[in-house]
């Protein structure tokens, strides 16, 4: 085994050669918003309610607890910005932030505007009937305006 398979070798083996990506789900089923803080910021593509996705740009990760302390602190400080300026946005009632995993295992925050009245209020959004798509140049657009209005201060 010559240097150069060696160093490949050692590369793979310790995952040395990981880097980050979107899951195919969740980059199937949003717009990309921005990135902010070592994270990507979606749009969910659901009409139904306001929704915002919070990714952190980290390779493998699954669980919270996987992060170091200070990207924890940066991903609630991140998403904790995202519910107050999404709630302004939207002049919803409550945002619902959550992050299950359990289907699309990547670690990523729901942040979601809910009103009463919306659909399937107070219930949870998740499982409620079909999922209403954006119109393509209505979710990019509407993907856009929440880039200006919630996270114009620090884009990367």
């Amino acid at each position: 085994m010559g240097q150069t398979d060696i160093f490949c070798y050692c590369i793979e083996m310790f995952g040395l050669n990981k880097t980050w990506q979107l899951e195919a789900r969740l980059k199937a089923d949003t717009f990309p918003i921005c990135n902010f803080g070592e994270c990507s910021i979606l749009l969910m593509n659901d009409q139904r309610w306001p929704w915002i996705i919070i990714v952190p740009q980290v390779p493998d990760c699954e669980e919270l607890h996987e992060l170091s302390n200070g990207q924890v602190d940066n991903l609630m400080t991140i998403t904790s910005n995202a519910g107050e300026n999404l709630k302004k946005f939207a002049r919803a009632e409550k945002i619902n932030t959550a992050a299950l995993g359990n289907i699309v295992r990547q670690l990523h925050i729901h942040v979601v505007a809910r009103s009463v009245g919306d659909p399937d209020w107070p219930a949870p959004v998740w499982g409620y009937e079909n999922t209403e798509r954006y119109p393509v140049a209505k979710g990019l657009a509407l993907a856009e305006k929440l880039k200006e209005e919630l996270f114009a201060s620090s884009i990367s």
